[in-house]
């Protein structure tokens, strides 16, 4: 069974109740879906500067009951080949959105994202886009 890191933003369109991304994850098992700590951070940010940050904070905790968390210091070293590669091509990726990628990378997860160009510059990577 294949195994999936999501994206930020594929987490915000589950919590909205978007995409019929409820019925996806329940096909493929919320137990096959990860995310990186940035993604939280990127999630808790959320919440702290919605108007309604009771209600949203309760929907994420429900939401990382089901998922695991993955730490980035592992993928670091990845991340610091990465970042110069793509800085040496002129081809730079957003801090967050490589250390999320890169993560993928490392742990063999298929990247689950609705913005593939912040993703496909980096090396190995596996997307899919469960949205379009």
């Amino acid at each position: 069974m294949n195994q999936f890191l999501l994206d930020t933003n594929i987490c915000i369109y589950f919590l909205k109740g978007k995409y019929n991304l409820r019925e996806k994850f329940m096909k493929i098992g919320v137990e096959n879906c990860f995310i990186s700590e940035i993604t939280l951070a990127e999630l808790k940010y959320g919440v702290q500067n919605s108007l309604r940050k009771d209600e949203n904070n309760k929907a994420l905790e429900a939401f990382l009951s089901g998922v695991k968390i993955l730490p980035i210091f592992h993928s670091l070293d990845l991340y610091a080949i990465e970042k110069a590669r793509l800085r040496k091509n002129g081809t730079p990726v957003d801090d967050f959105d490589l250390l999320i990628a890169v993560s993928a990378v490392h742990h063999n997860l298929i990247m689950v994202t609705h913005n593939r160009s912040h993703f496909e510059k980096v090396q190995k990577i596996i997307l899919e886009d469960w949205v379009a």
